[in-house]
């Protein structure tokens, strides 16, 4: 459970920073009011907090699950919304990165 709840926490949180970072590009409302934004940065990071403590609990007190988990979410998410929000494909060279982070998240959740 804990290592559920740290996934979803952080991909909500990666999720969020990706509209927070990019999302000024597409969306005029994020350039108009960048004081929102900067202060969805305080949520976002209590989040990616959360996301940690469970992901920690989870490995027994180690950090460096959370570190990778949170790499790879962060790659898968950023792909995903990449080309839902701007239409961006994958090209070979994002595509082997894409599988690179499959790759360690499936190496941290399943080899204990």
């Amino acid at each position: 459970m804990n290592l559920f709840l740290g996934i979803l926490l952080g991909t909500i949180g990666q999720i969020f920073v990706f509209l927070q970072i990019q999302g000024s590009i597409k969306y005029q409302l994020l350039q108009d009011y960048k004081w929102l934004v900067l202060l969805s940065g305080i949520p976002i990071s209590w989040l990616f907090i959360e996301s940690i403590k469970y992901i920690y609990d989870w490995s027994d007190g180690q950090l460096w699950p959370g570190r990778l988990i949170g790499f790879s979410i962060g790659i898968i998410v950023f792909t995903i919304m990449s080309m839902i929000l701007f239409g961006e494909g994958i090209n070979l060279k994002t595509g082997i990165c894409l599988l690179l982070s499959i790759i360690i998240l499936t190496f941290q959740i399943f080899w204990k």
